[in-house]
């Protein structure tokens, strides 16, 4: 075994300590385990402009039991463990910066139960979304969480996500009723139990949705569902400004609309759609919209959307009532990230989000828009915005030190703006490696001293996930 791990020490993580562990892991799990270069990196940060930072070895896992011996072991010998479900987070959170033992939780992939009647399942962490809705379909339900990519289930919840359909059936820590998570220790917990509500006790549940695996490993997930929508009807219209935009967003809400999606592209991103998902939309801010309801629900909410749009100067509607055009609207949507890459060949994207109070939307977006056109950069604008948060995709040339300082200095500005407005550095996207250094400035030293309290105590050697979250 001496061969196959660096020859390095990380943090104090010394390498006789990660051999020992590779070593009794390999009599354990024979070829599950991997120590491949190739297999390593494809376990570490690979999207983003974050660099990749492997683990020293890799575990294909298939139950709770499983976790609990790797753990264990890598507790035994202060070794650090990454949770890795299908690698789509953004912000580095499956990076290894000390080595370790990356836990892959891909073949955990059962839907353990469905019970229609209590509109909730319990599924695997492995689970992904699509598996999981395909699943529910005959059942006449589907979990409406819908970051865009088709991630782990348990990925969600450990990075809190939300996305398109957030403003109406809100994000995972409004879906998630119960979790089973492995602790530093091995010990195994479960943290509620399926009813919908409970006052007995600490809300742990919270408090591993969006712990990003540095509190324990979410090995088991009690899920609420919905009911598949009698009648689905999206619709796509332009406006003058990204900013009558924005308002027409803002009034929708605060109208008290049961907009189930409502999206923003600024052209950029627009353009960048129409060539990439073959569209033919208007090359000027647009925005997407979906409502769910009875057939007459639908049609009176996409009346009152439509008078309040063209307050703000939209143009017309091209409303889409058939399940595959209405599927192609929103797969390009979900394609956005990709759809921006051509715009800058060679470059590396830094997809980031920041989140603002529904009432300073206009105002964040507008003033971000100034600063990508001042600074001469491509960045376009995307957002589920219904819920104040939005996303630039920023295209970097890696080799250009001053075009990387800019895109820095350019997410900086958009985080202390979006502070500044009363909002967060991420709604979605969660922490990681990307955001640690913006979270004093969000929380205060006392309330990141109580975070680091949490942490000590349930994990006090500092073995799950460090390097996230905590600055």
């Amino acid at each position: 075994m001496v061969d196959l791990v660096d020859e390095r020490v990380r943090d104090g993580v010394a390498q006789e300590a990660v051999q020992a562990v590779i070593a009794k892991l390999s009599s354990h799990f024979g070829n599950r385990l991997s120590v491949g270069q190739a297999v390593r990196e494809q376990h570490a940060n690979t999207i983003t402009w974050l660099a990749n930072e492997a683990p020293d070895a890799v575990v294909f896992v298939e139950s709770t039991e499983e976790v609990q011996f790797i753990v264990r072991a890598c507790a035994q010998h202060d070794v650090p463990v990454i949770a890795f479900g299908s690698g789509s987070s953004l912000e580095g959170q499956i990076n290894a910066p000390r080595g370790g033992i990356s836990i892959d939780l891909s073949r955990m992939n059962r839907v353990l139960s469905v019970h229609p009647e209590d509109l909730d399942c319990v599924v695997e962490p492995g689970v992904t979304r699509k598996q999981l809705n395909e699943h529910l379909r005959d059942a006449g339900l589907f979990f409406p969480i819908d970051p865009g990519a088709d991630a782990s289930l348990g990925g969600m919840a450990s990075t809190r996500a939300s996305g398109t359909n957030a403003v109406r059936y809100g994000t995972m820590k409004d879906n998630v009723i119960a979790l089973t998570v492995v602790l530093a220790n091995g010990e195994v917990i479960t943290t509620s139990r399926r009813a919908r509500k409970s006052a007995a006790g600490y809300d742990l549940t919270r408090l591993f949705v969006g712990a990003e695996g540095t509190l324990g490993i979410i090995t088991n997930l009690t899920l609420k569902l919905s009911g598949l929508p009698e009648a689905v009807s999206a619709g796509v219209c332009a406006f003058p400004t990204i900013r009558d935009a924005c308002d027409a967003v803002i009034l929708t809400i605060q109208s008290g609309l049961p907009i189930a999606r409502i999206e923003l592209l600024d052209e950029v991103q627009v353009r960048a759609c129409n060539a990439y998902s073959k569209l033919d939309l208007a090359e000027q801010p647009t925005l997407f919209v979906e409502f769910h309801g009875t057939e007459a629900s639908v049609h009176e909410q996409a009346e009152r959307f439509g008078e309040i749009a063209a307050e703000f100067g939209a143009g017309a509607f091209t409303w889409e009532t058939r399940p595959e055009d209405r599927t192609r609207l929103w797969q390009a949507r979900h394609d956005a990230y990709w759809a921006c890459l051509p715009l800058k060949p060679g470059a590396k994207a830094l997809a980031t989000d920041v989140c603002v109070p529904l009432s300073r939307l206009a105002d964040c977006v507008d003033e971000t828009k100034r600063d990508i056109e001042e600074m001469g950069m491509i960045a376009p604008i995307v957002g589920h915005v219904g819920d104040g948060n939005f996303h630039t995709v920023t295209l970097v040339d890696m080799d250009d030190p001053h075009d990387v300082a800019k895109a820095k200095d350019f997410i900086g500005r958009m985080v202390k703006r979006a502070l500044a407005m009363g909002g967060t550095a991420t709604g979605e996207h969660g922490v990681g490696q990307g955001k640690r250094k913006y979270m004093e400035a969000e929380h205060g030293a006392a309330t990141i001293d109580a975070m680091r309290a949490v942490k000590a105590a349930l994990d006090p050697r500092n073995i799950m996930n460090p390097g996230k979250i905590l600055p």
